[in-house]
Protein backbone atom coordinates (compact mmCIF):
# COMPACT_ATOMS: atom_id res chain seq x y z
CA UNK A 1 0.00 0.00 0.00
CA UNK A 2 2.46 2.60 -0.92
CA UNK A 3 1.19 6.30 -1.04
CA UNK A 4 0.43 7.83 -4.34
CA UNK A 5 0.06 11.32 -3.53
CA UNK A 6 1.67 14.12 -5.51
CA UNK A 7 3.25 15.54 -1.91
CA UNK A 8 6.76 14.94 -0.86
CA UNK A 9 6.83 10.92 0.34
CA UNK A 10 10.14 11.93 2.71
CA UNK A 11 8.82 10.32 6.31
CA UNK A 12 11.18 12.87 8.17
CA UNK A 13 8.18 15.70 7.26
CA UNK A 14 4.83 14.95 8.58
CA UNK A 15 2.12 16.66 6.08
CA UNK A 16 0.78 19.85 7.97
CA UNK A 17 -2.77 19.95 8.84
CA UNK A 18 -5.61 22.12 6.83
CA UNK A 19 -7.45 24.86 8.30
CA UNK A 20 -9.32 24.72 11.30
CA UNK A 21 -12.48 22.90 10.87
CA UNK A 22 -14.70 20.28 12.67
CA UNK A 23 -16.55 16.78 12.07
CA UNK A 24 -19.90 15.69 13.01
CA UNK A 25 -18.84 15.36 16.01
CA UNK A 26 -17.76 18.18 16.94
CA UNK A 27 -14.49 18.09 17.53
CA UNK A 28 -11.80 20.09 15.81
CA UNK A 29 -8.17 19.41 13.83
CA UNK A 30 -6.93 21.09 17.40
CA UNK A 31 -8.82 19.74 19.81
CA UNK A 32 -7.24 15.72 18.19
CA UNK A 33 -3.94 17.22 19.28
CA UNK A 34 -4.38 19.16 22.95
CA UNK A 35 -3.94 15.53 24.83
CA UNK A 36 -0.08 13.91 25.13
CA UNK A 37 0.44 10.56 25.82
CA UNK A 38 -0.68 9.26 27.69
CA UNK A 39 -3.41 10.22 28.84
CA UNK A 40 -4.64 11.04 32.25
CA UNK A 41 -8.29 11.91 32.16
CA UNK A 42 -10.96 11.53 34.77
CA UNK A 43 -13.34 9.13 33.90
CA UNK A 44 -16.57 11.00 32.53
CA UNK A 45 -20.08 10.28 31.57
CA UNK A 46 -21.83 10.67 28.15
CA UNK A 47 -23.49 13.88 29.37
CA UNK A 48 -24.39 17.32 27.32
CA UNK A 49 -21.02 18.25 28.31
CA UNK A 50 -19.43 15.63 26.74
CA UNK A 51 -18.35 15.76 22.88
CA UNK A 52 -21.09 14.99 20.18
CA UNK A 53 -20.29 11.81 19.44
CA UNK A 54 -20.92 10.66 23.07
CA UNK A 55 -24.13 12.24 23.28
CA UNK A 56 -25.36 10.99 20.49
CA UNK A 57 -24.28 7.55 20.69
CA UNK A 58 -26.66 4.46 21.39
CA UNK A 59 -26.29 1.56 22.10
CA UNK A 60 -29.82 0.52 21.40
CA UNK A 61 -29.76 1.80 17.68
CA UNK A 62 -25.92 2.22 16.92
CA UNK A 63 -26.02 5.10 15.04
CA UNK A 64 -22.92 6.65 15.03
CA UNK A 65 -19.51 6.14 14.49
CA UNK A 66 -17.40 7.26 17.27
CA UNK A 67 -13.31 8.39 17.21
CA UNK A 68 -10.92 6.67 18.84
CA UNK A 69 -7.38 7.22 20.30
CA UNK A 70 -5.18 4.49 20.49
CA UNK A 71 -2.62 3.55 22.65
CA UNK A 72 0.84 3.73 21.26
CA UNK A 73 3.62 1.79 22.54
CA UNK A 74 7.66 2.04 21.90
CA UNK A 75 10.19 -0.64 22.28
CA UNK A 76 13.61 -1.35 21.33
CA UNK A 77 12.60 -2.83 18.01
CA UNK A 78 10.65 -0.43 17.05
CA UNK A 79 11.46 2.63 14.20
CA UNK A 80 12.66 5.99 15.45
CA UNK A 81 10.70 9.12 14.87
CA UNK A 82 8.58 10.36 12.01
CA UNK A 83 9.92 7.59 9.55
CA UNK A 84 7.70 5.15 11.76
CA UNK A 85 4.02 4.93 10.90
CA UNK A 86 2.97 4.17 14.06
CA UNK A 87 4.60 7.53 15.02
CA UNK A 88 2.88 9.07 12.47
CA UNK A 89 -0.17 7.85 12.88
CA UNK A 90 -0.27 8.53 16.81
CA UNK A 91 0.71 12.04 16.07
CA UNK A 92 -2.50 12.49 13.90
CA UNK A 93 -4.61 10.79 16.27
CA UNK A 94 -4.04 13.39 19.04
CA UNK A 95 -2.51 10.83 21.38
CA UNK A 96 0.86 12.66 21.13
CA UNK A 97 1.55 16.26 20.98
CA UNK A 98 5.08 16.02 18.61
CA UNK A 99 7.24 13.09 17.96
CA UNK A 100 10.49 12.65 19.53
CA UNK A 101 13.45 11.87 16.52
CA UNK A 102 15.15 9.37 19.19
CA UNK A 103 12.29 6.72 20.72
CA UNK A 104 11.53 3.64 18.79
CA UNK A 105 7.60 3.78 18.28
CA UNK A 106 6.82 0.27 17.88
CA UNK A 107 3.21 -0.62 18.37
CA UNK A 108 -0.15 1.36 17.74
CA UNK A 109 -2.97 -0.89 19.74
CA UNK A 110 -6.61 -0.10 18.58
CA UNK A 111 -9.13 -2.42 20.96
CA UNK A 112 -10.11 -3.04 24.58
CA UNK A 113 -7.09 -4.90 25.79
CA UNK A 114 -6.09 -3.55 29.65
CA UNK A 115 -2.64 -3.36 28.64
CA UNK A 116 -3.32 -0.42 26.32
CA UNK A 117 -7.58 0.52 26.07
CA UNK A 118 -8.62 2.30 23.18
CA UNK A 119 -10.18 6.01 24.60
CA UNK A 120 -13.08 8.26 23.16
CA UNK A 121 -11.69 11.74 23.11
CA UNK A 122 -14.01 12.56 26.28
CA UNK A 123 -11.45 10.29 28.23
CA UNK A 124 -13.86 7.15 28.10
CA UNK A 125 -12.28 3.57 27.44
CA UNK A 126 -13.59 1.66 24.52
CA UNK A 127 -14.59 -0.87 26.94
CA UNK A 128 -16.93 1.03 29.49
CA UNK A 129 -18.87 2.25 26.47
CA UNK A 130 -19.27 -1.51 25.53
CA UNK A 131 -19.66 -2.91 28.59
CA UNK A 132 -16.93 -5.67 27.52
CA UNK A 133 -14.16 -6.35 25.81
CA UNK A 134 -13.90 -6.61 22.05
CA UNK A 135 -12.77 -10.50 20.91
CA UNK A 136 -9.59 -8.96 18.60
CA UNK A 137 -7.11 -6.73 19.19
CA UNK A 138 -5.99 -4.36 15.89
CA UNK A 139 -2.59 -3.04 15.54
CA UNK A 140 0.20 -1.53 13.54
CA UNK A 141 3.51 -2.34 13.88
CA UNK A 142 6.64 -0.51 12.91
CA UNK A 143 9.62 -2.56 13.31
CA UNK A 144 13.28 -1.14 12.91
CA UNK A 145 15.06 -4.29 14.86
CA UNK A 146 14.10 -7.61 14.96
CA UNK A 147 11.44 -8.98 17.54
CA UNK A 148 11.70 -12.15 19.63
CA UNK A 149 12.17 -15.35 18.89
CA UNK A 150 8.63 -16.14 20.63
CA UNK A 151 5.31 -17.92 20.73
CA UNK A 152 1.78 -17.88 21.53
CA UNK A 153 0.25 -20.43 23.19
CA UNK A 154 -3.17 -21.87 22.58
CA UNK A 155 -6.00 -21.35 25.25
CA UNK A 156 -5.09 -24.25 27.52
CA UNK A 157 -1.70 -23.16 27.76
CA UNK A 158 -2.51 -19.37 28.33
CA UNK A 159 -4.36 -20.48 31.20
CA UNK A 160 -1.95 -22.50 32.65
CA UNK A 161 1.02 -19.99 32.55
CA UNK A 162 -1.61 -16.91 33.31
CA UNK A 163 -2.15 -18.98 37.42
CA UNK A 164 1.49 -19.86 37.39
CA UNK A 165 3.08 -16.39 36.76
CA UNK A 166 0.30 -13.71 36.04
CA UNK A 167 3.05 -11.10 35.76
CA UNK A 168 4.65 -12.11 32.73
CA UNK A 169 1.79 -13.53 30.94
CA UNK A 170 -0.95 -11.11 32.04
CA UNK A 171 -4.56 -12.63 30.76
CA UNK A 172 -5.75 -16.19 29.72
CA UNK A 173 -6.16 -15.94 26.49
CA UNK A 174 -4.89 -17.50 23.65
CA UNK A 175 -3.42 -15.20 20.57
CA UNK A 176 -3.44 -16.60 17.27
CA UNK A 177 -2.69 -13.54 14.91
CA UNK A 178 -2.38 -12.44 10.74
CA UNK A 179 -0.50 -10.14 9.61
CA UNK A 180 -0.61 -7.65 6.57
CA UNK A 181 1.81 -6.49 5.10
CA UNK A 182 2.26 -2.09 4.42
CA UNK A 183 5.66 -2.16 3.39
CA UNK A 184 8.33 -5.10 2.00
CA UNK A 185 8.20 -7.16 5.07
CA UNK A 186 10.64 -9.56 6.52
CA UNK A 187 9.71 -12.98 8.65
CA UNK A 188 10.78 -16.33 10.27
CA UNK A 189 8.05 -17.89 10.73
CA UNK A 190 7.64 -21.90 11.26
CA UNK A 191 10.80 -24.48 11.00
CA UNK A 192 12.54 -25.00 7.92
CA UNK A 193 12.67 -28.98 5.85
CA UNK A 194 14.46 -31.05 7.43
CA UNK A 195 16.43 -31.38 4.88
CA UNK A 196 17.18 -28.14 4.77
CA UNK A 197 18.65 -28.15 8.02
CA UNK A 198 20.53 -30.89 7.54
CA UNK A 199 22.29 -29.46 4.67
CA UNK A 200 23.16 -26.64 6.59
CA UNK A 201 24.16 -28.62 9.99
CA UNK A 202 27.02 -30.20 7.67
CA UNK A 203 27.56 -26.74 5.55
CA UNK A 204 28.32 -24.73 8.80
CA UNK A 205 30.47 -26.33 11.67
CA UNK A 206 29.92 -23.73 14.22
CA UNK A 207 25.98 -23.86 14.17
CA UNK A 208 26.62 -27.30 14.20
CA UNK A 209 28.85 -27.36 17.10
CA UNK A 210 25.98 -26.29 19.16
CA UNK A 211 23.80 -29.01 18.90
CA UNK A 212 23.94 -32.62 20.74
CA UNK A 213 25.46 -35.61 18.57
CA UNK A 214 21.68 -37.27 19.49
CA UNK A 215 20.01 -34.20 17.77
CA UNK A 216 22.04 -34.51 14.72
CA UNK A 217 21.79 -38.45 14.34
CA UNK A 218 17.86 -37.49 15.06
CA UNK A 219 17.67 -35.23 12.12
CA UNK A 220 19.61 -37.11 10.01
CA UNK A 221 18.10 -39.92 10.12
CA UNK A 222 14.34 -39.17 9.94
CA UNK A 223 12.70 -40.54 7.17
CA UNK A 224 8.78 -39.47 8.00
CA UNK A 225 6.72 -37.09 9.60
CA UNK A 226 6.43 -38.34 12.92
CA UNK A 227 10.53 -38.83 13.19
CA UNK A 228 11.32 -35.45 11.14
CA UNK A 229 8.45 -33.64 14.08
CA UNK A 230 10.59 -35.47 17.07
CA UNK A 231 13.96 -34.84 15.53
CA UNK A 232 13.11 -31.07 15.27
CA UNK A 233 12.09 -30.80 19.13
CA UNK A 234 16.09 -33.00 19.88
CA UNK A 235 17.44 -30.30 17.69
CA UNK A 236 15.45 -27.03 19.12
CA UNK A 237 15.56 -28.40 22.63
CA UNK A 238 19.07 -28.70 22.32
CA UNK A 239 19.91 -25.55 20.28
CA UNK A 240 18.44 -23.44 23.00
CA UNK A 241 19.58 -25.12 25.80
CA UNK A 242 23.16 -25.12 24.55
CA UNK A 243 25.85 -23.53 27.26
CA UNK A 244 25.71 -19.94 26.73
CA UNK A 245 29.97 -20.23 26.49
CA UNK A 246 29.75 -22.40 23.72
CA UNK A 247 27.23 -20.63 21.82
CA UNK A 248 28.35 -17.46 22.06
CA UNK A 249 32.26 -18.69 20.73
CA UNK A 250 30.39 -20.68 18.00
CA UNK A 251 28.80 -17.76 16.61
CA UNK A 252 32.12 -15.61 16.55
CA UNK A 253 33.68 -17.83 14.98
CA UNK A 254 30.51 -18.21 12.51
CA UNK A 255 30.67 -14.77 12.07
CA UNK A 256 34.54 -14.82 11.44
CA UNK A 257 34.24 -17.20 8.44
CA UNK A 258 31.24 -15.21 7.02
CA UNK A 259 32.94 -12.32 6.98
CA UNK A 260 36.04 -13.57 5.30
CA UNK A 261 34.13 -15.64 2.84
CA UNK A 262 32.24 -12.58 2.11
CA UNK A 263 35.19 -10.33 1.96
CA UNK A 264 37.56 -12.76 -0.34
CA UNK A 265 34.61 -13.28 -2.51
CA UNK A 266 31.63 -10.98 -2.72
CA UNK A 267 29.65 -12.20 -5.45
CA UNK A 268 29.98 -16.05 -5.35
CA UNK A 269 27.46 -17.72 -6.82
CA UNK A 270 28.44 -21.27 -5.62
CA UNK A 271 25.92 -21.84 -3.24
CA UNK A 272 21.97 -21.94 -3.63
CA UNK A 273 20.69 -18.61 -3.06
CA UNK A 274 18.50 -19.93 -0.15
CA UNK A 275 21.92 -20.38 1.51
CA UNK A 276 23.86 -17.45 0.69
CA UNK A 277 20.58 -15.28 1.68
CA UNK A 278 20.40 -17.66 5.20
CA UNK A 279 24.16 -16.86 5.83
CA UNK A 280 23.70 -12.45 5.33
CA UNK A 281 20.49 -13.11 7.97
CA UNK A 282 22.45 -14.29 10.41
CA UNK A 283 25.11 -11.43 10.38
CA UNK A 284 22.43 -9.07 10.16
CA UNK A 285 20.83 -10.63 13.22
CA UNK A 286 24.37 -11.09 15.26
CA UNK A 287 25.00 -6.92 14.34
CA UNK A 288 21.40 -6.23 16.36
CA UNK A 289 22.28 -8.85 19.06
CA UNK A 290 25.39 -9.33 19.53
CA UNK A 291 26.85 -11.67 21.17
CA UNK A 292 23.22 -13.85 21.32
CA UNK A 293 22.83 -17.53 19.63
CA UNK A 294 19.65 -16.31 18.77
CA UNK A 295 21.37 -14.94 15.69
CA UNK A 296 22.01 -18.24 14.08
CA UNK A 297 17.63 -18.81 14.17
CA UNK A 298 17.49 -18.26 10.15
CA UNK A 299 19.21 -21.80 10.22
CA UNK A 300 16.69 -23.89 11.59
CA UNK A 301 13.21 -20.81 10.87
CA UNK A 302 12.10 -19.96 7.27
CA UNK A 303 13.36 -16.78 6.70
CA UNK A 304 10.32 -15.02 4.41
CA UNK A 305 9.62 -11.98 2.90
CA UNK A 306 6.22 -10.53 2.24
CA UNK A 307 5.35 -8.15 -0.03
CA UNK A 308 2.84 -5.47 0.32
CA UNK A 309 -1.20 -6.63 0.43
CA UNK A 310 0.06 -10.00 1.10
CA UNK A 311 -0.83 -11.38 4.61
CA UNK A 312 -0.08 -14.38 6.69
CA UNK A 313 -1.81 -16.17 9.31
CA UNK A 314 0.35 -17.22 12.92
CA UNK A 315 -1.29 -20.12 14.84
CA UNK A 316 -1.03 -20.72 18.65
CA UNK A 317 2.53 -22.57 19.43
CA UNK A 318 4.01 -21.64 16.03
CA UNK A 319 7.58 -20.30 16.13
CA UNK A 320 8.64 -16.79 14.56
CA UNK A 321 10.09 -13.59 14.71
CA UNK A 322 9.35 -10.60 12.49
CA UNK A 323 12.79 -8.67 11.02
CA UNK A 324 11.54 -5.69 9.80
CA UNK A 325 8.99 -3.78 8.02
CA UNK A 326 5.38 -2.22 8.56
CA UNK A 327 2.48 -4.22 8.94
CA UNK A 328 -1.00 -4.26 10.53
CA UNK A 329 -1.88 -6.95 12.51
CA UNK A 330 -5.15 -8.91 13.69
CA UNK A 331 -5.26 -10.96 17.13
CA UNK A 332 -7.73 -12.12 19.65
CA UNK A 333 -7.61 -9.90 22.95
CA UNK A 334 -4.41 -11.40 24.31
CA UNK A 335 -0.47 -10.24 25.00
CA UNK A 336 0.47 -13.74 25.83
CA UNK A 337 3.90 -13.77 24.15
CA UNK A 338 6.60 -16.68 25.21
CA UNK A 339 10.26 -15.92 24.18
CA UNK A 340 13.38 -17.72 23.89
CA UNK A 341 16.06 -15.23 22.17
CA UNK A 342 16.56 -12.10 20.72
CA UNK A 343 15.38 -10.18 23.68
CA UNK A 344 16.50 -8.90 26.32
CA UNK A 345 12.81 -9.40 28.00
CA UNK A 346 12.05 -12.49 30.26
CA UNK A 347 12.72 -15.60 27.96
CA UNK A 348 10.84 -19.04 29.14
CA UNK A 349 12.76 -21.45 27.50
CA UNK A 350 11.08 -24.37 28.50
CA UNK A 351 8.01 -23.28 27.90
CA UNK A 352 8.61 -22.62 24.40
CA UNK A 353 10.23 -25.92 23.61
CA UNK A 354 7.90 -28.18 25.08
CA UNK A 355 4.83 -25.63 23.21
CA UNK A 356 5.84 -25.75 19.77
CA UNK A 357 3.83 -28.51 17.00
CA UNK A 358 7.23 -28.99 15.21
CA UNK A 359 5.68 -28.93 12.25
CA UNK A 360 7.52 -27.65 9.06
CA UNK A 361 7.14 -25.33 6.62
CA UNK A 362 5.89 -21.77 6.86
CA UNK A 363 2.68 -19.99 7.01
CA UNK A 364 0.46 -19.56 3.87
CA UNK A 365 0.50 -16.09 1.95
CA UNK A 366 -2.37 -14.82 0.31
CA UNK A 367 -3.38 -12.03 -0.92
CA UNK A 368 -7.40 -11.74 0.46
CA UNK A 369 -10.45 -12.39 -1.95
CA UNK A 370 -13.03 -9.85 -3.07
CA UNK A 371 -16.28 -9.69 -1.31
CA UNK A 372 -19.51 -8.06 -0.84
CA UNK A 373 -19.83 -8.08 -4.49
CA UNK A 374 -16.96 -5.28 -5.18
CA UNK A 375 -13.20 -5.96 -6.35
CA UNK A 376 -12.05 -3.04 -4.28
CA UNK A 377 -12.90 -4.97 -1.02
CA UNK A 378 -10.83 -7.36 0.11
CA UNK A 379 -11.37 -9.75 2.85
CA UNK A 380 -8.58 -11.66 4.76
CA UNK A 381 -9.84 -14.22 6.81
CA UNK A 382 -7.73 -16.57 9.67
CA UNK A 383 -9.50 -20.19 10.58
CA UNK A 384 -10.38 -19.07 13.66
CA UNK A 385 -13.32 -16.69 15.05
CA UNK A 386 -12.37 -13.98 16.62
CA UNK A 387 -11.34 -11.55 13.78
CA UNK A 388 -10.60 -10.53 10.07
CA UNK A 389 -9.89 -7.88 8.41
CA UNK A 390 -10.89 -5.80 5.16
CA UNK A 391 -8.94 -3.16 3.28
CA UNK A 392 -11.31 -1.16 0.93
CA UNK A 393 -9.71 0.95 -1.46
CA UNK A 394 -11.98 4.05 -3.05
CA UNK A 395 -9.49 6.00 -5.78
CA UNK A 396 -10.25 9.38 -6.91
CA UNK A 397 -13.42 10.73 -8.23
CA UNK A 398 -15.44 7.17 -6.90
CA UNK A 399 -17.27 6.65 -3.80
CA UNK A 400 -17.47 3.42 -2.47
CA UNK A 401 -19.86 2.16 0.62
CA UNK A 402 -18.97 -0.02 3.73
CA UNK A 403 -21.40 -2.83 4.10
CA UNK A 404 -22.96 -2.79 6.74
CA UNK A 405 -21.99 -5.24 9.58
CA UNK A 406 -24.04 -7.19 11.60
CA UNK A 407 -21.01 -7.52 14.81
CA UNK A 408 -18.96 -3.76 16.12
CA UNK A 409 -16.03 -2.93 13.83
CA UNK A 410 -13.04 -0.73 13.84
CA UNK A 411 -11.35 0.77 11.03
CA UNK A 412 -8.32 2.59 10.33
CA UNK A 413 -7.11 5.02 7.31
CA UNK A 414 -3.85 3.45 6.40
CA UNK A 415 -3.71 5.74 3.28
CA UNK A 416 -4.63 8.59 1.28
CA UNK A 417 -7.29 11.06 2.10
CA UNK A 418 -10.85 11.21 1.47
CA UNK A 419 -14.29 12.08 3.56
CA UNK A 420 -17.48 9.83 4.47
CA UNK A 421 -21.19 10.40 4.65
CA UNK A 422 -24.08 8.09 5.88
CA UNK A 423 -27.80 8.11 5.82
CA UNK A 424 -27.44 9.79 9.08
CA UNK A 425 -25.74 12.26 7.82
CA UNK A 426 -22.44 11.89 9.98
CA UNK A 427 -19.33 13.15 7.94
CA UNK A 428 -16.07 12.38 8.52
CA UNK A 429 -12.67 13.54 7.58
CA UNK A 430 -10.58 10.95 6.39
CA UNK A 431 -6.49 10.85 6.81
CA UNK A 432 -4.06 8.53 7.11
CA UNK A 433 -3.49 7.76 11.50
CA UNK A 434 -7.21 8.38 12.35
CA UNK A 435 -9.26 5.50 13.67
CA UNK A 436 -12.82 4.74 14.74
CA UNK A 437 -15.46 2.31 16.18
CA UNK A 438 -18.44 1.47 14.01
CA UNK A 439 -21.22 -0.28 15.97
CA UNK A 440 -22.83 -3.30 14.90
CA UNK A 441 -25.50 -2.07 12.76
CA UNK A 442 -24.47 1.31 12.42
CA UNK A 443 -26.03 2.58 9.17
CA UNK A 444 -22.91 2.02 6.20
CA UNK A 445 -20.34 4.94 5.75
CA UNK A 446 -20.03 6.11 2.11
CA UNK A 447 -16.02 6.69 1.15
CA UNK A 448 -16.00 9.48 -1.28
CA UNK A 449 -12.26 11.07 -2.93
CA UNK A 450 -12.37 13.92 -4.88
CA UNK A 451 -11.21 13.43 -8.75
CA UNK A 452 -8.24 16.14 -8.23
CA UNK A 453 -6.31 13.57 -5.62
CA UNK A 454 -3.33 11.69 -6.78
CA UNK A 455 -4.18 8.72 -5.21
CA UNK A 456 -6.66 6.43 -3.62
CA UNK A 457 -8.38 6.26 -0.04
CA UNK A 458 -7.37 3.16 1.73
CA UNK A 459 -9.18 1.94 5.08
CA UNK A 460 -8.69 -1.42 6.67
CA UNK A 461 -11.49 -2.53 8.99
CA UNK A 462 -11.30 -4.85 11.93
CA UNK A 463 -14.30 -6.82 13.04
CA UNK A 464 -15.39 -10.60 14.49
CA UNK A 465 -15.04 -12.79 11.82
CA UNK A 466 -18.22 -13.29 9.46
CA UNK A 467 -16.66 -15.66 7.06
CA UNK A 468 -15.30 -18.73 9.43
CA UNK A 469 -16.44 -21.09 6.81
CA UNK A 470 -14.75 -19.84 4.20
CA UNK A 471 -11.07 -18.77 5.46
CA UNK A 472 -8.50 -16.82 2.84
CA UNK A 473 -5.31 -17.45 5.09
CA UNK A 474 -5.15 -21.58 5.69
CA UNK A 475 -2.87 -23.80 7.98
CA UNK A 476 0.50 -25.14 5.99
CA UNK A 477 -0.89 -28.45 6.73
CA UNK A 478 -3.83 -28.57 5.08
CA UNK A 479 -3.09 -26.56 1.60
CA UNK A 480 -6.83 -26.36 0.22
CA UNK A 481 -7.80 -23.83 -3.05
CA UNK A 482 -10.09 -20.72 -1.81
CA UNK A 483 -12.07 -19.31 -4.89
CA UNK A 484 -13.47 -16.48 -3.01
CA UNK A 485 -16.87 -15.10 -3.01
CA UNK A 486 -16.33 -14.73 -6.59
CA UNK A 487 -16.95 -18.29 -7.52
CA UNK A 488 -19.86 -18.72 -10.01
CA UNK A 489 -20.69 -21.80 -8.14
CA UNK A 490 -21.33 -20.01 -5.06
CA UNK A 491 -25.34 -18.54 -5.16
CA UNK A 492 -24.63 -15.95 -2.88
CA UNK A 493 -23.12 -13.64 -5.13
CA UNK A 494 -24.60 -13.60 -9.05
CA UNK A 495 -21.89 -11.86 -10.84
CA UNK A 496 -20.90 -13.58 -14.30
CA UNK A 497 -18.59 -11.28 -15.23
CA UNK A 498 -16.68 -11.25 -12.15
CA UNK A 499 -16.48 -15.13 -11.90
CA UNK A 500 -12.88 -15.53 -12.18
CA UNK A 501 -10.73 -16.78 -9.64
CA UNK A 502 -9.49 -14.88 -6.61
CA UNK A 503 -5.65 -14.92 -6.05
CA UNK A 504 -4.73 -18.39 -4.44
CA UNK A 505 -3.34 -18.82 -1.45
CA UNK A 506 0.47 -19.78 -2.18
CA UNK A 507 3.10 -21.25 -0.36
CA UNK A 508 6.08 -18.77 -0.13
CA UNK A 509 9.47 -20.13 -0.77
CA UNK A 510 12.28 -20.01 1.75
CA UNK A 511 15.19 -17.93 1.44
Amino acid sequence: FRPQSPEPTNPTFHTPMPPRSTDITGTTEEDHRQHSYPPIRPKVSPTTDSMASVRSYSTTTGSTVVPLRPAVKDYAWGIRGLDSRVARFALESGIIDEVDPDTPYAELWIGTHQKGPAQLISGITLEEVLGCQLPFLFKVLSCGKTLSIQAHPDKNLAEKLHIENPEAYGDANHKPEMAIALTPFEAMCGFRRIEEISQLLKKHPEFSACISNEAKLAVFMSDDPESQSEALRTLFHSFMNCDRDVSTEQLKKLLKRLYAEQSLNPHDHSSPPWERKCARAVMRLAQQFPNDAGAMAPFFLNYLLIAPGEAFFMAPNEPHAYVAGEIIECMACSDNVVRAGLTPKFKDVPNLVDMLTYSMGGPSIDAGTPCYGDTRIIRYTPPVPEFEVMIMTCNPGETLTMPQLSVAAIFLVIEGSGNTDNEGGQRLVMRPGRSYFVPAGCPPLTLAVNDSKRGPLRIAVAHENLHADDPTVVNPDKPQHWRGEFDVNKPRLEIPDLAAESPRSRRPSAL
